[in-house]
């Protein structure tokens, strides 16, 4: 969904405070260490999701690597994509990256704003969609979240009715928190993204997940 954004990068963070809604050790997104073990998530390696009715889940992987980068959620009439990276201890790297996007989406000739969300400060970009020759130009809008946790940060694009429409925005934002990520213990630079991998198969009753 966002073949054409990249992901942050590999400078070195700035000495910034975290970026996360004040209830997130109890709201979400969750540390491995917050969550409850009895819940039947769906192991992805870097994150867990929580399946639901409706919810199908996509990996992205990079061509060249076969590496999995990504993990679409289709949910609502809506895509969340997000992917967890590695992260300094003490400071997050949302402040900076938003910036970074924000000048990403602007070379590619699109517009972005900035605005409180109920994750903090996340961007809505409007980004140009290649059409035939001949036909108007065509504009899709998209949602940039982000969210600093422990030793991780987690972004995430929302685009289709959650990036317009409030009903279903509510509705992503909520599988948005229900989301894990685990970190591990190996040690990785910040900004490196956490090793995501296929799904082993769901447990009984997980009616609501749908893989590939």
């Amino acid at each position: 969904m966002t073949d054409s954004i990249d992901t942050p990068g590999e400078a070195e963070p700035q000495d910034v405070e975290k970026s996360a809604p004040e209830d997130r050790e109890t709201e979400g997104p969750l540390d491995d260490s917050e969550a409850n073990p009895v819940r039947p998530y769906v192991d992805l390696g870097g994150v867990k999701i929580l399946p639901r009715e409706g919810l199908h889940l996509r990996l992205e992987v990079e061509e060249e690597s076969q590496r999995v980068v990504a993990v679409g959620l289709d949910y609502a009439n809506s895509t969340l994509q997000v992917q967890p990276f590695a992260a300094p201890r003490s400071t997050g790297l949302w402040h900076e990256i938003r910036g970074q996007i924000a000048e990403q989406v602007q070379r590619q000739g699109g517009r972005v704003s900035e605005r409180d969300g109920v994750f903090g400060p996340e961007l809505v970009a409007e980004i140009p969609v290649a059409a035939p020759q001949g036909a108007p130009g065509e504009t899709r809008v998209a949602r940039f979240v982000g969210v600093d946790g422990p030793r991780w940060f987690l972004r995430g694009v929302i685009a289709g009715d959650a990036a317009v429409k409030p009903e279903a925005a509510a509705l992503v934002e909520d599988l948005f928190r229900s989301i894990v990520v685990v970190r591990g213990n190996t040690p990785m630079p910040p900004r490196d993204l956490i090793p995501l991998r296929m799904p082993s198969a769901p447990s009984s009753g997980d009616s609501g997940y749908n893989s590939l």
